[in-house]
């Protein structure tokens, strides 16, 4: 069950199952995309979504990630005003959606207090993450970004992902993070391989992601 319909009414919830998909979506499928039209809200129930736009340049920028229990900012705010959407979304894992068509949103967000206060919270914590790319964009550099993007993304003290990958999480180009990777592996701070970074040194990556932080 997800977090947005815990407290909405067995009788309630029954009707709004009723005018929902539930569907299956395998990693590497494109949900949807600039200009496509927004069919319902998504409800995450398993799995992770990347939520990404790409520039006139080409370069991609992931604006954040979806995961089980979360609802997607940016298809609530097309459903609501009926625009189109205006970035991209691609699985990374297998996923399961429940998405709900705008009658059953505007439905419950009037008469599910618990359904409109978790929809609410979920669409504040979005609007900072995407403030905090916007921060990151304008005003942090590269390297201090990509390190900081190491740290949070490794697992076990390695980061699964592709030079391009990573480029795409910074919107910058494929180029300049490699160019980077190679300077921190000569440094000391990561080994790379193919498809992934081993993190070597992390109290290290972390001097280089808050330089104006005593790390130790």
């Amino acid at each position: 069950m997800h977090p947005a319909l815990a407290s909405v009414s067995d009788s309630a919830l029954e009707s709004v199952l009723r005018g929902s998909r539930q569907i299956s979506i395998p990693a590497g499928t494109k949900v949807f995309g600039p200009g496509d039209v927004c069919e319902g809200l998504p409800l995450v129930l398993k799995g992770e979504v990347r939520v990404q736009m790409a520039c006139a340049s080409g370069n991609e920028i992931v604006l954040y990630r979806i995961k089980a229990g979360d609802i997607c900012a940016l298809s609530l705010s097309c459903l609501l005003s009926k625009n189109r959407h205006r970035a991209e979304a691609v699985v990374d894992e297998d996923t399961e959606v429940l998405v709900l068509p705008l009658a059953n949103v505007e439905r419950l967000m009037d008469e599910a207090p618990g359904f409109r206060r978790v929809v609410l919270q979920s669409y504040g914590e979005r609007l900072q993450t995407l403030m905090l790319v916007v921060e990151e964009v304008a005003f942090q550099r590269v390297d201090q970004r990509l390190a900081e993007r190491l740290i949070d993304r490794q697992r076990d003290g390695v980061v699964s992902a592709t030079h391009h990958d990573l480029a795409v999480e910074l919107g910058t180009a494929r180029e300049v993070v490699s160019r980077l990777l190679k300077t921190f592996e000569h440094k000391g701070l990561v080994k790379l391989a193919r498809g992934q970074v081993e993190l070597v040194d992390e109290l290290a990556l972390q001097r280089v992601a808050r330089p104006d932080i005593d790390c130790e």
